[in-house]
């Protein structure tokens, strides 16, 4: 099976962490893209200022990038495309400013005549108009939904407003559903588009960073029980991912920082390098540099897209991207979805599964404390809530049927070795868990 590759970048060969080769000083203010070497086996740095004189025409860019260019450029410049390999299945994630503005992408993604858009109401009032005006003038007859905003809302019974929708107005599977939105919206769409007629094609138009880094890439799809946090759901891939840069201006700082915990759980699980770009960039990406972000999420999706063309159903590799997850899930069900957003609660995780691997002698107690000032530069909580009411048996209840328990034996993702290196496994000092578990509540 191949593997991602980012348009202007050579293809990037294997899943271990990526050798980009990135400058640790965030000293410019437009990030920096990068160029293929002309060895062909590692891809080299070139930064904002060098960038500036060189490659301006749309004939140097595609000579410079070879065949894999994507010619189209929203309003701001250069789109960037990575794409998720998984042989006949595979998809591009575009990633630029005004790509909704142009809407040449979603229009060429959605061929079928018919297109239900699903947004919510906070997103809606913002893009849905645009959206749907664009996909009319490709001559698409366009329903939309517009559903609650909230961690809480990703429900079945919420769910059921999508599937009646579609029913009422006799949508066929060729039918397009095109997500609007962020996590919520980009795992409900594409679950309601798994079992809706037994499957029809869907486009996932992310409009917050968590969704463009993480939920909207690799075809997990899921809503919510009491008992735990995506526990129905399905692997069902979109056919395109379209991450408007200029969507992150509208999101609210705290969304905007939770969506930089699943940025910083990368550098953690695979990329050592990306880990310490962030580190001399992270003002500048809390800050909402365009550049930075930029980097940001495209430096994101392919990790992700790395990871997901090797284990699309998550037999093995693909948990690692779950570090923190199994802590803050139980901490999202603990508390009530909705009171902490999810990049909140990972990045509580994180902070949990770095602190019992320290216990465990997986990882010195500098990795720890590197990776919390990480994500408070970030402006993210790497404590429990103080009054939220956690305690062990929320933990244990909620760990008990996370997905990753296997013939029912808990598997955690954890931290080991070097910064960059992590590993899921049953194996592990269940006192250190239990010690860390009950110092966090203690801090509550």
């Amino acid at each position: 099976m191949g593997r991602p590759r980012a348009t202007d970048t050579n293809t990037i060969p294997g899943f271990a962490a990526l050798s980009f080769g990135l400058a640790i000083s965030c000293c410019f203010t437009s990030g920096f893209s990068f160029v293929p070497s002309t060895s062909g086996g590692r891809v080299q740095p070139r930064t904002a200022g060098a960038a500036a004189g060189r490659h301006t025409t749309a004939a140097a860019r595609r000579a410079l990038t070879g065949t894999n260019m994507v010619a189209t450029e929203p309003a701001a410049g250069l789109l960037k495309t990575v794409t998720v390999d998984l042989e006949d299945r595979s998809y591009p994630i575009y990633i630029g400013e005004g790509i909704l503005d142009s809407g040449d992408l979603l229009r060429r993604h959605v061929t079928s005549k018919k297109a239900l858009v699903i947004t919510n109401d906070k997103v809606g009032p913002l893009y849905l108009d645009k959206t749907v005006k664009i996909l009319e003038a490709g001559g698409v007859e366009v329903e939309t939904v517009v559903l609650p905003d909230g961690e809480e809302f990703k429900s079945l019974e919420v769910l059921t407003k999508i599937l009646d929708k579609a029913l009422s107005a006799r949508l066929d599977r060729k039918t397009t559903f095109v997500a609007l939105g962020g996590g919520v919206i980009g795992d409900m769409v594409g679950f309601a588009a798994a079992i809706y007629q037994r499957g029809v094609k869907f486009v996932q138009v992310p409009t917050t960073l968590m969704a463009m880094v993480d939920s909207a890439v690799g075809g997990k799809t899921a809503v919510n029980h009491p008992l735990g946090k995506n526990m129905i759901g399905a692997f069902y891939q979109p056919q395109a991912v379209l991450a408007d840069m200029g969507t992150l201006k509208s999101l609210p700082d705290r969304e905007l920082a939770s969506g930089i915990a699943e940025v910083v759980k990368y550098g953690l699980i695979k990329d050592s390098e990306f880990f310490r770009w962030q580190e001399g960039c992270m003002e500048n990406m809390a800050a909402r540099d365009a550049g930075v972000l930029a980097e940001a999420v495209e430096r994101s999706c392919i990790n992700k897209a790395n990871v997901v063309a090797a284990d699309e159903k998550e037999a093995g590799l693909r948990a690692t991207l779950n570090l923190g997850h199994t802590f803050g899930h139980a901490i999202e069900t603990g508390l009530g979805y909705g009171k902490l957003l999810h990049g909140e609660a990972v990045a509580i995780g994180m902070h949990m599964a770095a602190d019992m691997s320290c216990r465990m002698g997986w990882v010195d107690q500098e990795l720890v404390d590197r990776s919390v000032a990480l994500m408070q530069k970030a402006g993210l909580p790497v404590e429990l809530p103080k009054g939220g009411g956690m305690d062990m048996d929320k933990f244990l209840n909620a760990m008990a049927v996370d997905k990753k328990v296997a013939d029912g034996e808990l598997r955690l993702i954890l931290l080991k070795g070097d910064l960059g290196g992590c590993v899921m496994t049953g194996e592990f000092d269940e006192a250190a868990m239990r010690a860390t578990i009950q110092d966090f509540c203690d801090r509550q």
